[in-house]
């Protein structure tokens, strides 16, 4: 009997896996043309994703900051290094005092800071208009529920990664443009400048 059921099951499993593997293969062969970091990217959201259950918290970088800072003291370093690395301060959005505005009420900080290349932001719309969405680069200083401050931005390991290769030029000023910002969140965290 457990002979039988053992090969059922057998059985099954081979039928399931020569379904998927019908289903799938028109994907795989499609994934054989992308970046050869794209399995790499897209695991490492797809694991965030199962460990929190959260879409946005697989798609982001998050850092905390020194608990000594204060939300001035991270704004002052992260202008300071997105200046050396001449990286434009395109904007700002204080949430959090139109959150206070609208409800009457205090809220806990939360500010969005823009950042952009302009001409690395141009060669990467002229490569595809969809990249507009991810542009400027945005940061956003957050106060938790705790009162801890943290740091988070888009991880732009799908945009660089997560397709087709890039032309070559582009996926180098990708690259610098990630290390800007991880430059930019990783001292401001830390009140470095």
């Amino acid at each position: 009997m457990f002979k039988s059921l053992f090969a059922l099951i057998g059985f099954v499993t081979v039928l399931a896996a020569g379904a998927g593997a019908v289903k799938f293969a028109p994907y795989y062969e499609q994934m054989k043309g992308f970046d050869e970091g794209a399995l790499a990217t897209y695991t490492e959201m797809a694991t965030k994703l199962l460990e929190t259950g959260n879409s946005a918290e697989a798609t982001v970088w998050k850092v905390k900051v020194e608990s000594e800072l204060s939300a001035a003291d991270v704004e002052q370093s992260m202008k300071m290094v997105a200046n050396e690395h001449n990286m434009s301060n395109v904007g700002e959005l204080p949430l959090y005092k139109d959150v206070e505005m609208k409800t009457g009420k205090p809220y806990r900080f939360a500010k969005i800071y823009m950042f952009c290349n302009s001409l690395t932001a141009a060669k990467m719309m002229d490569y595809s208009d969809s990249f507009s969405a991810y542009l400027p680069c945005r940061i956003s200083l957050i106060e938790d529920k705790t009162g801890q401050l943290w740091l988070y931005s888009l991880n732009m390991d799908m945009m660089i990664y997560g397709g087709t290769p890039l032309p070559a030029d582009l996926k180098e000023e990708a690259m610098r443009v990630k290390m800007v910002i991880q430059d930019i969140m990783g001292r401001g965290a830390a009140g470095d400048f």
